[in-house]
């Protein structure tokens, strides 16, 4: 594999790029003690963007919410946490969008991690220094190489995901150092998102997002879901479908669909 090159800290951050003017933002609603916005993806990208280049800079963590999150977190207190900690909270997937149609009455525009990450690219190129942690070893050079070729992107650092915590302080003074404006974190569901918010500070970068299997894909280890199946928000059913590694995680989706339908006969009640 040809090495990925990477550039070092600039001197002078590059400007913004102008966003166009942003409506006023909506109140978060609430799922299971879980914050959510009600955010476009354009709007997204116009927030991420403005905090990417702001002086000073700023840490910013991200959450693109989907159901797993929200039953796992149901067992995990410092998961819960740092998604009430997160300054973003996007509906991933149309479970989400679901559940805040069933508990709340509202249509929520969805915002999924992949979209998020592209988006930003494809607006920023040349401007924009991403670091690349996690997958497996490898897949993060790939990744960056790919996106350097299609993007046009700066580098600013590459790291797998299997670390143990004993390692976390030296992977984020790594990332500290690379002045990214974007943090990639692709360690799992909870274990990313935790340690994006114990580690901002030290991370210190203006945007820094749990995605998921988002650097498998864009390394080309990972297919990216039909469009048909991104546009109606299912490609989570999609992949189950056809990955038996994924089929033990159906049962979460089962579980939520219950915990939404329970909580609605509870408010239902009230």
């Amino acid at each position: 594999m040809r090495l990925v090159r990477l550039l070092p800290p600039p001197v002078l951050q590059s400007a913004p790029r102008m966003a166009s003017p942003q409506p006023s933002p909506q109140p978060r609603l609430t799922l299971f003690d879980l914050p959510l916005d009600v955010i476009t993806l354009p709007a997204t990208l116009d927030r991420l963007g403005e905090w990417m280049f702001r002086a000073p800079r700023a840490p910013h963590t991200v959450v693109t919410l989907n159901p797993e999150f929200i039953v796992q977190s149901r067992t995990h207190p410092e998961f819960v946490q740092a998604i009430q900690e997160a300054d973003l909270v996007t509906a991933d997937g149309v479970g989400i969008v679901w559940a805040a149609r069933q508990l709340h009455g509202r249509e929520v525009p969805r915002a999924p991690g992949y979209d998020i990450v592209k988006g930003l690219m494809e607006r920023h190129g040349a401007d924009l220094r991403v670091f690349f942690l996690g997958a497996k070893p490898g897949v993060a050079e790939q990744a960056a190489q790919n996106a350097v070729r299609d993007y046009g992107i700066q580098v600013a650092g590459v790291h797998h995901g299997y670390f143990d915590l004993p390692e976390d302080r030296r992977v984020a003074e790594l990332v500290g150092s690379s002045q990214a404006h974007l943090v990639l974190t692709g360690m799992g569901a909870g274990r990313q998102e935790t340690f994006n918010q114990y580690w901002r500070q030290v991370l210190g970068a203006p945007v820094i997002i749990g995605c998921g299997g988002v650097i498998d894909v864009f390394a080309g280890t990972a297919d990216l879901a039909p469009a048909w199946t991104r546009k109606l928000g299912v490609e989570f059913i999609w992949r189950v479908g056809l990955d038996r590694r994924r089929w033990n995680r159906a049962p979460r989706l089962a579980q939520f669909v219950r915990l939404v339908q329970a909580e609605k006969r509870r408010a239902g009640g009230r």
